[in-house]
């Protein structure tokens, strides 16, 4: 009779148990970070398409109501703003028909700072964002800046100073 037959199987040895045990450790930590830079990746895909969906209301508001300008200034600042480009980017709008509006300037500390509407705390305008090559429509000051309740914070886009400040 053979000598294999009825005899027990071999019992796995500790050796055996701590390879299959490094080799599930290693599994667990490669599907680990595969999970973590799927999650980074839908966070990032989220946060882009909210942040699109936003814009994409603001260009849908009515732009008086959004510029809060007098009826007589409507025309000559909204040609004004539509065509505004950010001095330190050129090709980058500074308004999306909501940021953009007539403001109270202020020079403190070596920089021109701008009344922000929706709060009236002034913010700093860094130089490389004050105007250059185009006069305003009106004489008075403007300035493209998103509302303090957005995650850029006091971000400005664009600032032109008007005369006589």
């Amino acid at each position: 009779m053979n000598s294999h037959v009825g005899a027990a199987a071999a019992p796995f040895t500790l050796s055996h148990h701590s390879r299959l045990a490094a080799k599930l450790r290693h599994v667990l930590e490669v599907c680990g970070m595969a999970v973590a830079i799927l999650g980074l990746a839908f966070a990032v895909l989220a946060f882009s398409a909210y942040f699109e969906l936003s814009q994409a209301q603001t260009r849908g508001e009515d732009s008086e109501h959004a510029h809060h300008h007098p009826p007589q200034d409507v025309p000559i600042h909204e040609k004004f703003y539509s065509t505004w480009m950010m001095p330190d980017r050129p090709t980058a709008s500074c308004c999306n028909n909501r940021d953009c509006y007539p403001t109270e300037v202020r020079f403190r500390d070596g920089f021109w700072e701008a009344k922000r509407r929706e709060d009236g705390v002034y913010v700093r305008i860094p130089w490389q964002k004050v105007e250059q090559n185009r006069d305003n429509p009106d004489g008075r000051s403007h300035v493209c800046m998103p509302p303090p309740e957005t995650y850029r914070g006091d971000e400005v886009y664009c600032f032109s100073l008007g005369g006589g400040t």
